[in-house]
C-alpha cells in the first residue's frame, strides 16, 4: 500500500485486508472526480493482490461522504456530462470480485449513500444518516440510488427518500434492510468482518458474492440454476476437498485458494 493519494488514505490492519479511508475533511468527503479516480485505482489493486481477501471502505466519524461535489458539478452543460459520461466510473466498484464493506459514520448523503449502497454490506454506526438529497438542489440521483434503494427496501420507502430528500437514521435504515446491522465501533466491526470472511477460500467467497449479486439480475429459475452450476463448479477446486475433509476430520481447514 505504498501509494500516495490526495483524496484517500489506505492501511492494511490486517494482512488480509485493506482498508481504504475517503479523506477530504474539509469538504466532508464530498465525492470528486479525482477521489473517484485514486478510490477506483486503490480498490482494483486490492482486488488484484492475492493476499487480500476482503476490502473496508469508510469516511470519518463526522461524514462517511456528505455527497457529490457540488462545485464541480454546478456550472456543467448537458452535453458535458452526456459525452464524457459523468458519474459512469462511479460503478466500477461493483465490478471488484472480492467483497467490500462499507463502514458508515455521519452523513452517508448523495454520492455517499450511493457509494455506500455499491458495497457488498454495509455496518452502520447510530451516527449514520442515509439520504439522497439531490431533489432539493433540482436534480436526482445519478449514481445508481434510485435503483439500488428500491432493491434495498423497496419502491415506497425510495420515492420517499428521493422525493422528499429526507435523511434515515442509522436504526431506520437497519429496520428497513439498507444496513447488515448498527454497531458501535463500526470500523473495528468492519475490519472484524473483513478478516472473517478472508479466513475462508477465496474462490468460494468470490462465488458467494457472484450468485448473491446474480439475484438482482435474473429470474428466480434462472438464478437457482446459475447457483446450482456454480456450487456444482466449487467441487473442482481444492479447497472445497479440503474443506470438507477438515470437517470430517474435525480440524481447521487450510484453504489454498485454489
Amino acid at each position: 500500500m505504498s501509494t500516495q493519494y490526495e483524496s484517500i488514505l489506505t492501511s492494511r490492519p490486517h494482512p488480509s485486508v485493506t482498508l481504504i479511508t475517503l479523506n477530504r475533511p474539509k469538504a466532508l468527503n464530498a465525492l470528486s472526480t479525482s477521489l473517484f479516480l485514486e478510490l477506483n485505482k486503490a480498490l482494483f489493486e486490492a482486488d488484484a493482490d492475492p493476499e487480500i481477501g476482503a476490502i473496508v471502505l469508510t469516511g470519518s466519524d463526522k461524514a462517511f461522504a456528505a455527497g457529490a461535489d457540488i462545485k464541480e458539478m454546478k456550472d456543467k452543460e448537458f452535453s458535458d456530462v452526456y459525452k464524457n459520461k459523468f458519474l459512469e466510473n462511479w460503478g466500477e466498484l461493483a465490478r471488484l470480485k472480492k467483497p467490500v464493506i462499507a463502514a458508515v459514520s455521519g452523513y452517508a448523503l448523495g454520492g455517499g449513500c450511493e457509494l455506500a449502497l455499491m458495497t457488498d454490506i454495509i455496518l452502520a454506526s447510530p451516527t449514520a444518516k442515509f439520504g439522497q438529497p439531490e431533489i432539493n438542489i433540482g436534480i436526482i440521483p445519478g449514481g445508481g440510488g434510485s435503483q439500488r434503494l428500491v432493491h434495498a427496501i423497496g419502491k415506497s420507502r425510495t420515492m420517499e427518500m428521493v422525493l422528499t430528500g429526507r435523511m434515515v437514521t442509522a436504526q431506520e435504515a437497519e429496520q428497513w434492510g439498507m444496513v447488515s446491522r448498527v454497531t458501535e465501533n463500526v470500523v473495528e466491526e468492519a475490519v472484524k468482518m473483513a478478516i472473517e470472511i478472508s479466513s475462508k477460500g477465496q474462490i468460494a467467497v468470490q462465488a458467494g458474492k457472484e450468485v448473491v449479486n446474480a439475484a438482482y439480475e435474473m429470474s428466480l429459475a434462472e438464478g437457482l440454476r446459475f447457483e446450482r452450476r456454480t456450487f456444482h463448479g466449487l467441487f473442482a477446486t481444492k479447497d472445497q476437498k479440503e474443506g470438507m475433509t477438515a470437517f470430517a476430520e474435525k480440524r481447521k481447514p487450510e484453504f489454498t485458494h485454489s
